[in-house]
């Protein structure tokens, strides 16, 4: 049976101590703030990131990395033994990221298959988990990136902001754009659908109301499909996370708690402070 290398992007939301663990090889996006440039989650911890953030005259801006750098971890995992590599990316409707994995997945002296999360953030670990787990029981890389492909399709993904207009002037705002939330406290519910575009789900009166009717809905959507395995992600708000936890537990939610993380960098550029969200599949 082939080793199998498995990469992703940092948008996964993991600290950089985890890939380790995971036995995943990360490729970091860069943020830019003013004249500063740095490698998500290596050179900027989401704490100082959403402190400079708030402080901010300017709103930051990302960039995804080149084919190079994706080439680098790649040529990385074959001199480590890899005979096939699985990457998998943030939403390829988000960012050119995607782009730049199939770009050096053409050159790389190992086959490489590239997956589109059509996910961000702790949705993408999700399906990064599950990969690696079919990969150290043994699954060759099109197991690995079958698991990967039927996870990050399985996968839903929501979130709460407490303004939209980081994801508007960021350009992320997808089926979103225009959503006037600010009037008489409209508070929507976004999600990134099957397409890995971001687009209203619901609007309701006050976050809590909204946090609520999400929690509603997932527990609804436990009843229907069975247990679920589900990651809370914040802003750097994690009483609001506990918050939200909190309602999924009052709702009757039936679910198991894969993590609880903090959005990093890159994707919080978009979100802004105070976001809120969560992502889960079924696992019956």
């Amino acid at each position: 049976m082939p080793h199998v290398g498995i990469v992703t992007d940092s948008t996964c939301d993991l600290p950089p101590g985890e890939y380790a663990a995971l036995g995943v090889e990360m490729v970091p996006l860069t943020v830019h703030i003013g004249d500063e440039h740095f490698r998500d989650w290596i050179d900027i911890s989401p704490e100082d990131f959403y402190r400079r953030l708030e402080s901010s005259q300017t709103l930051p801006t990302t960039s995804q990395p080149s084919p190079a750098a994706f080439a680098e971890a790649y040529e990385a995992l074959a001199a480590r033994g890899a005979e096939e590599i699985v990457a998998i990316t943030l939403s390829a409707a988000l960012s050119g990221t995607h782009e730049s994995a199939t770009l050096a997945a053409k050159g790389c002296t190992v086959p490489v298959r590239v997956v589109d999360g059509k996910l961000a953030s702790h949705g993408t670990t999700l399906a990064v988990k599950a990969a690696a787990a079919v990969r150290d029981a043994g699954g060759d890389a099109a197991a690995v990136e079958r698991q990967a492909i039927e996870t990050s399709r399985a996968t839903k993904l929501f979130f709460l902001l407490d303004t939209l207009d980081y994801l508007v002037k960021g350009g992320r705002a997808g089926k979103a754009t225009g959503l006037a939330a600010s009037l008489l406290n409209i508070k929507p519910v976004l999600r990134i659908n099957e397409d890995g575009i971001i687009e209203p789900f619901r609007k309701v009166r006050g976050r809590q109301q909204a946090i609520e009717a999400l929690a509603g809905y997932v527990a609804e959507e436990s009843r229907a499909h069975g247990r679920l395995r589900l990651c809370l992600l914040h802003a750097h708000v994690e009483g609001e996370a506990e918050e939200m936890e909190r309602a999924l537990v009052a709702a009757g939610a039936d679910l198991e708690i894969e993590s609880r993380g903090v959005i990093g960098s890159v994707i919080g550029t978009y979100t802004g402070p105070g976001a809120v969200g969560l992502a889960y599949y079924p696992i019956g």
